[in-house]
């Protein structure tokens, strides 16, 4: 029993991590683009931003970090000369006389003033502070320098937007002020080499995605041929364009078009010629049963004669279908008030409920008519009551539900009705329930428009067919 129990709780715990996985798997698709060509988008710039990130990383950690610090190495060596100078010589009073200073400046770029008794809280006040950025990267690198060499107290100052670094050093009787131009401490070419590579990046990546949208067209376009076959409407002036292996994918299209088509048209023509041959010697025999006279052997041929000619009329409109029939935007809530008048004026009750949808599909008019009319004269034959209901179940499709009052159907029968010449139930009349080819008919028509049709009981006691169809 313990084992049982362990292998269950194993089995609980591995279904639990399967399911985690799944669940994790889904939430990523769930972020990820659907579109081939923002997919494709998404694969050019996912390594271009890993490339920049490395790429920046790198440059800051090796170039400008070494660059930087080997720059406020020599102005803090400078610095520290500068100090040493002014401690030493006790009679200077003003620096701008001094030749070390006129020197500094002329050839150093460093402008250098001793304010004697003042003290660093005296000009604090007048100090800019330091903010985030390349600022504070600055004054970081020159503090950390300055506090190797000098062992007085200071403060640093960077005016990023005059390109100027200020540094006050307290001394024994007053406070050396050092001006030091930013280039000597910051290199330019660190935000011009970032600037150049990303505006590089999104030059190429431009270039890459009007590339890839031109690729992406030709399957687009693939795509909207295949879904309109499929919806039973014309395809025109589609040719295979774009690279090797979507041409070879239209051109696969276009031969299977043809194929289906030129099918088509065989099985049409055949059918023709069957109709023909068929209804030849079918008429000679009910000149001849005519001529027997009236009896009941004779009335039951000519039931049977009937029964078959019925019988063949259905199978070669079942096999015949409406292909010849032009595909054209056919308004569906007119085409159902035009079932429901139809219906009454048989003497059924029909409630019609479009719940103020309006749409225009691309049909076969007279095909998708028939197809309603053949649910609804099945529901007329064993209903008293009929309700057709329009409902939209996205921006693309939409959903037409006919429900009946009548016996229904068995479920374990609904998929059988389906198929040619099925009848539910055998004993019954043929002259009441068909031949079994109306929701067959129904079925093709709705396949060839890229709908679905199906089968449920009603809440209202009888049948309820429920059709989906893309609009």
């Amino acid at each position: 029993m313990s084992k049982e129990k362990t292998d269950n709780k194993h089995n609980s715990e591995h279904n639990e991590v399967r399911y985690a996985k799944r669940k994790r798997r889904g939430l990523i698709k769930r972020f990820l683009p659907q579109t081939l060509f923002f997919r494709s988008i998404l694969i050019l710039v996912v390594p271009i931003f890993l490339i920049q990130i490395i790429v920046t990383t790198v440059f800051f950690d090796r170039h400008w970090s070494k660059v930087t610090s080997r720059l406020a190495f020599a102005v803090s060596g400078e610095i520290y000369l500068l100090v040493n100078s002014v401690e030493k010589d006790n009679a200077i009073v003003d620096m701008e006389q001094n030749v070390l200073a006129n020197i500094m400046a002329s050839k150093l770029d460093i402008l250098a003033t001793y304010e004697p008794g003042k003290s660093l809280a005296d000009i604090q006040p007048l100090i800019k502070p330091s903010v985030f950025g390349w600022d504070a990267m600055i004054k970081g690198t020159l503090d950390k320098e300055l506090k190797q060499k000098l062992n007085k107290p200071y403060t640093i100052s960077v005016d990023f937007r005059e390109k100027w670094v200020s540094i006050s050093i307290q001394l024994a009787d007053g406070v050396l002020n050092i001006d030091v131009p930013q280039r000597r401490l910051f290199s330019s070419t660190t935000y011009i080499f970032l600037l150049w590579m990303f505006a590089a990046s999104t030059v190429l990546l431009i270039i890459a995605v009007l590339f890839m949208r031109n690729q992406i067209r030709p399957i687009r376009r693939l795509a909207i041929a295949a879904e309109h076959l499929g919806k039973g409407r014309d395809v025109h002036n589609f040719k295979t364009e774009g690279a090797k292996e979507v041409r070879q994918a239209g051109q696969a299209f276009v031969e299977m078009k043809e194929r289906i088509q030129r099918q088509i048209s065989q099985r049409t023509e055949m059918l023709a010629g069957v109709s023909h041959d068929l209804r030849t010697p079918l008429t000679r025999l009910k000149l001849q049963v005519a001529m027997m006279g009236d009896n009941p052997d004779i009335f039951e041929m000519k039931k049977d004669i009937n029964d078959m000619e019925k019988m063949i009329d259905g199978y070669l409109n079942f096999v015949r279908g409406e292909g010849r029939e032009k595909s054209a935007r056919t308004s569906l809530d007119d085409l159902l008030k035009d079932i429901t008048l139809t219906a009454k004026r048989q003497g059924c009750s029909v409630d019609l409920d479009l719940n103020g949808i309006s749409v225009t599909p691309v049909l076969r008019p007279v095909a998708f008519k028939r197809c309603l009319s053949n649910i609804t004269g099945n529901a007329m034959k064993y209903a008293t009551h009929i309700w057709i209901t329009l409902e939209k179940r996205s921006e693309k499709s939409v959903e037409i539900i006919i429900e009946d009052n009548g016996p229904g159907i068995d479920e374990n029968k609904m998929d059988d009705v389906f198929r040619p010449f099925y009848r539910v139930d055998s004993s019954r009349n043929q002259e009441t329930v068909g031949v079994g080819l109306g929701l067959p008919i129904a079925m093709d028509i709705i396949h060839a428009h890229g709908g679905e049709i199906w089968l449920q009981k009603s809440p209202r006691g009888g049948l309820a067919v429920h059709i989906y169809l893309p609009v």
